[in-house]
């Protein structure tokens, strides 16, 4: 699909999603907030009119898209064409590395990357931390990555791991899985990634 995107509905969507005392809503009005929106934006303007696929991920983590508001990207991969906050709290996260250099091979449009649950799930009052999203969390998420694929027409969901993959089941969304990147298993994901490409 190619053009411009309506993202009014994920917006909507994205905003109506509930945050838990142990959660950071990641899009608020909060200056870091719009920072985050901003990027997230440009990211979709850029990568999303040509997108067929949607690369999904369980939650955003404390050192890559809290920072950044992009999936699946750190400090180290923000590209000058985007915000940077003023006081990250990570320079950079492995599996954002990781997929990039996967994505920097990848025959045909980029997928679109994103997280079932859009808020960042953080441990106790730590916020750097993560934590793996509860079913009603991943349950009030689900119609946020609904609307992201209708916007963006995408044919085909590829999960990064087997949570994200329990995830959007629990929201009746039928992904392909892939290995996550983390904890050794960044050869394995590439090469998985890489045959699904193009």
């Amino acid at each position: 699909m190619a053009g411009t995107l309506d993202l009014g509905p994920f917006w909507a969507a994205l905003d109506a999603v509930p945050v838990d005392p142990d959660a950071e809503a990641l899009y608020d009005g909060s200056v870091a907030g719009r920072l985050r929106r901003e990027n997230l934006t440009r990211y979709l303007e850029v990568v999303g009119p040509h997108a067929d696929t949607l690369l999904v991920a369980e939650a955003p983590g404390w050192r890559g898209m809290t920072n950044t508001g992009i999936p699946f990207t750190s400090m180290r991969e923000l590209g000058p064409d985007f915000l940077a906050p003023s006081q990250p709290t990570a320079p950079w996260e492995a599996s954002s590395r990781v997929v990039h250099a996967a994505l920097a091979g990848w025959r045909g449009p980029l997928p679109v990357a994103w997280a079932i649950f859009p808020h960042h799930p953080f441990v106790g009052t730590d916020r750097l931390t993560n934590r793996t999203p509860r079913p009603a969390e991943v349950r009030s998420g689900a119609p946020v990555t609904l609307a992201l694929l209708e916007a963006l027409g995408a044919t085909r969901v590829i999960a990064v791991g087997r949570k994200a993959q329990g995830a959007l089941a629990l929201a009746r969304i039928d992904a392909i899985a892939v290995r996550h990147p983390a904890q050794g298993g960044a050869k394995q994901f590439t090469e998985q990634l890489a045959a699904l490409s193009g």
